[in-house]
């Protein structure tokens, strides 16, 4: 086996590789797409495995940009949720608004729970 041949089997190895990404990518789009039916998705898929190359290729030719659309909004969408759900988790440990506080602090007060004055200084802590 020649240095040359070594050099070859790195390209084929690279190339196979890059295909197997482009083509888990064109199935996971396929899946994504909402307003594409099932019987085209299914077109697609026989298609992938029947003209593996020249699918793939027509593929990110003609809906290349909508992949990257769809890759965006489902990257919103979970930064959203994220978003919402550290909100939620953040809100239930005691990091409420200043009214929140100050209400709470209230209930305190007219519990006899603390003091006027400690009653003060949360009511300064939560507007400040």
């Amino acid at each position: 086996m020649s240095f040359w041949d070594i050099i070859w089997y790195i390209i084929v190895f690279f190339a196979f590789v890059a295909y197997l990404m482009a083509l888990f990518w064109i199935l996971t789009d396929l899946f994504r797409d909402r307003e594409l039916s099932g019987w085209l998705k299914a077109v697609w898929i026989v298609f992938l495995v029947v003209f593996p190359l020249i699918t793939a290729l027509v593929y990110l030719i003609a809906r290349g940009h909508g992949m990257s659309e769809r890759s965006a909004q489902q990257y919103a969408e979970a930064q959203k949720a994220q978003d919402a759900y550290i909100r939620s988790v953040a809100g239930s440990n005691g990091a409420a608004s200043g009214a929140e506080q100050i209400a709470k602090a209230k209930e305190l007060l007219d519990s006899g729970a603390i003091t006027p004055d400690e009653y003060a200084a949360l009511k300064q802590k939560a507007l400040a």
